[in-house]
């Protein structure tokens, strides 16, 4: 890697962006942060503008921009040119002065920026699986279509990716994406209709966001990364299974055509293919914690139970089914979940308003851009009829 590789950041203030940033200053120089993006947390943006002082930044939330030019004018701080609204994710993501875009913006808005970053010709760091989970054949159809990189930033993508390296999709029987199980593995399924946000909230493996951690207790967000690994990987989805391990220290094993099986272990710190993704085809040193085996003692191993954690079984349905229907499954899912963290709907609610929502759609084959922006909108507004029902 030639020194200072220049980074577009895009969802700098969430949980994936924090790590980022932890990351960017570790290199001591390495990386090089060229633009930043973020909702509406002015405070946090600032402070990263003061540390970094990037060429470009973009708040999504219009009112949030004012907030942040007033405030960087106020304190007499220069040379950070202020975007905003869609259109500002957009531009930033084609920055001409970046090498890389990281996009770890939640759900699908992240889509245009990454599509932006790919038609300006620049290699994507993508921890936004919805992007590829909505508009897949879109998407990686630009990606070749540009000759530039999709580099996974998800802990069990980064790892198959890293497996893979250099061989061909004939070498490969079968990947294993492993789950840890979430805090319900071993919870009934009628003790699960009981749990409340703050039993869902506590992950046993990961640091996460709020929202991608009920994903973790669904198994939607496994279902998701399944779709994911779909279009990354070029892979039917009968040669993509998943596997239920509780340590989380195996991130991926991949099934070679001669029986032998490879596998990627670290220890569960999103910082590892953060840094990965950033300095790929290079390695560079890191603060990360050693795994140590001889501590963990044992690893162990199970089927997902599809019954007690429908979510699964439903995304494999809708990346089948193909078109809008993964966009859909993921709207609906967003919309769900929001409603369980506002204690609107039941744990047990959440796969049942996505099954309604699946149910009722219509789904449209190769759609184009608009055509799945639509469908998601759709899926959103149908999710919500349902819960006004309930």
């Amino acid at each position: 890697m030639r020194h200072g590789k220049r980074v577009v950041l895009l969802g700098a203030t969430g949980s994936v962006g924090r790590s980022t940033v932890q990351v960017i200053r570790e290199m001591e120089g390495g990386l090089v942060l060229q633009g930043l993006a973020a909702h509406s947390n002015v405070d946090a943006m600032f402070k990263l503008i003061q540390e970094f002082h990037p060429p470009a930044v973009c708040m999504v939330a219009p009112e949030a921009a004012r907030a942040l030019r007033d405030r960087m004018q106020d304190a007499g701080v220069e040379g950070s040119r202020v975007l905003d609204g869609p259109e500002g994710l957009v531009e930033l993501a084609a920055l001409p002065e970046a090498d890389i875009v990281l996009c770890a913006i939640v759900g699908i808005g992240g889509l245009p920026a990454v599509l932006s970053a790919v038609d300006a010709g620049k290699d994507v760091a993508l921890a936004s699986k919805e992007v590829l989970v909505c508009a897949g054949d879109l998407v990686m159809r630009a990606v070749a279509a540009r000759g530039v990189r999709i580099i996974p930033v998800d802990s069990e993508h980064s790892a198959v990716f890293q497996c893979i390296q250099h061989r061909g999709e004939s070498e490969i029987r079968k990947i294993y994406l492993t789950a840890s199980g979430g805090p319900f593995r071993t919870m009934s399924g009628e003790r699960m209709r009981q749990v409340t946000v703050e039993d869902a909230l506590r992950h046993p493996s990961w640091n996460m966001g709020p929202k991608i951690t009920i994903d973790s207790a669904t198994l939607m967000n496994k279902g998701l990364e399944v779709i994911e690994a779909h279009h990354l990987f070029r892979l039917p989805f009968d040669r993509i299974g998943v596997i239920v391990h509780p340590q989380s220290v195996i991130h991926s094993l991949v099934e070679l055509v001669d029986g032998a099986v490879l596998a990627q272990l670290g220890v569960p710190d999103m910082r590892h293919p953060i840094q990965y993704a950033l300095t790929y085809p290079h390695r560079h040193p890191a603060s990360l914690p050693a795994l140590d085996l001889a501590s963990i003692g044992a690893l162990e191993f199970e089927p997902p139970d599809i019954e007690r954690f429908p979510c699964l079984g439903a995304a494999y349905q809708a990346g089948r089914a193909g078109g809008t229907a993964p966009a859909v499954l993921n709207a609906a899912n967003e919309v769900a979940v929001g409603a369980f963290l506002g204690s609107r709907i039941t744990f047990a609610g959440i796969p049942q308003i996505v099954d309604r929502v699946m149910q009722a759609h219509e789904v449209t084959t190769g759609p184009n851009l608009e055509e799945i922006l639509r469908a998601d909108d759709w899926a959103r507004k149908e999710a919500t009829k349902w819960l006004l029902k309930d």
